[in-house]
């Protein structure tokens, strides 16, 4: 089971102080986060991309190149990478040049990004974003899989013969994930691939993120990639920790009540008790989060959001300390309790490559 931090890198000002990050502070923490997670043992950072203020994550790739180069051990990720509204030659050769920068500490999850007024900024139409992101998924998954592709399709000039470069490591591809919220025919779409599925439940009740995961596990069944139990599933999810619960909502309460990501609606404990946000004790964490496989089934990659809504870096980093000295470590115990042996681990490039060779070996040779 894999955890770690995803970041949307929102400039937010801190409502206690009324202080604004600057875009460089921001791009700064981001790191730092990244930094922190590595030093408390958790397993991947991701990051947004976003095009429009106030986000400042507009180029995942150079972000995460620059920290891959500090760091060892750390997945390197995306909490979406916009397949309708990036040319997917471009994401091909982008990922594949990271995963060797990166020594293949790398992988990516595809959405279709909800922001309207981007679209023509890229010169696409919000009302293909569906489309968009089935085509533009099918071009990528070609890419990295084949050479002298020839593609002729809705979105984009045809191509006559084109081999991406960098050719992905030791041939092969980064994983994906497909990322949604309500979207059906995503889950179904990375179940046709037998790629992971993940769902940001952060403002999600659960029985509606029980029904896409679910969705998404028949059809990887449906499409010959093992059975439902072992498809690949990631969820997200979002924690506010002091030892005190009290002393929890108390002060996480005017960064909730001032962030316009809530859309100033429902009320902290009501939204606490209809989302998987938590805000409480270290132990009320753990039981939340260690009771979502009920929900779900065994599943490999939780993330958490811990960084947005002005909270300060110095916050944001005891949060992270505190999930990886003394949440993550009871979660990992609460995940591999009773974990079936059939059901995989989260793919990695080491363990992707290591089923490579050996299907290779299995081939019969020629006489």
């Amino acid at each position: 089971m894999q955890f770690g931090i995803f970041s949307v890198g929102d400039v937010t000002p801190d409502p206690t102080t009324g202080r604004e990050p600057s875009e460089a502070e921001r791009i700064q923490s981001m790191v730092a986060i990244a930094l922190k997670a590595e030093e408390v043992g958790l397993d991947v950072f991701a990051t947004g991309e976003h095009h429009n203020p106030p986000f400042v994550p507009s180029s995942p790739t150079t972000m995460l190149g620059y920290i891959a180069a500090r760091t060892e051990r750390l997945i390197l990720s995306t909490a979406t990478t916009l397949i309708t509204t990036n040319d997917p030659v471009k994401i091909a050769e982008d990922y594949a040049m990271l995963q060797h920068l990166a020594g293949g500490r790398v992988d990516l999850m595809m959405g279709r990004g909800n922001q309207a007024e981007v679209y023509p900024w890229f010169g696409k139409d919000i009302r293909y974003a569906l489309h968009l992101a089935v085509e533009n998924y099918a071009l990528l998954h070609r890419l990295w899989r084949e050479e002298d592709v020839t593609w002729d399709g809705m979105f984009r000039t045809a191509l006559q013969g084109l081999t991406s470069t960098p050719r992905p490591l030791d041939g092969i591809p980064p994983f994906v994930w497909h990322g949604s919220i309500r979207t059906t025919q995503i889950a179904e779409q990375a179940g046709r691939y037998g790629d992971g599925f993940f769902h940001n439940n952060i403002f999600w009740p659960i029985d509606h993120v029980k029904r896409m995961v679910r969705i998404y596990r028949e059809a990887y069944e449906q499409h010959g990639h093992g059975s439902a139990d072992q498809a690949i599933v990631g969820l997200g999810g979002q924690v506010f920790v002091r030892p005190n619960s009290q002393d929890a909502i108390r002060e996480f309460r005017p960064y909730f009540d001032h962030a316009p990501v809530y859309g100033y609606g429902p009320s902290l404990e009501q939204y606490m008790e209809g989302t998987p946000l938590t805000v409480g004790s270290p132990q009320q964490v753990i039981e939340r989060y260690a009771a979502m496989r009920e929900h779900v089934g065994d599943y490999q990659r939780q993330l958490f959001l811990v960084d947005h809504a002005g909270l300060p870096l110095e916050v944001v980093l005891e949060q992270i300390e505190i999930l990886g000295t003394e949440i993550v470590p009871a979660l990992r115990r609460e995940m591999d309790r009773d974990r079936p042996a059939h059901v995989p681990d989260a793919p990695t490039h080491a363990s992707l490559l290591a089923a490579s060779r050996a299907a290779a070996a299995e081939q019969p040779t020629e006489a």
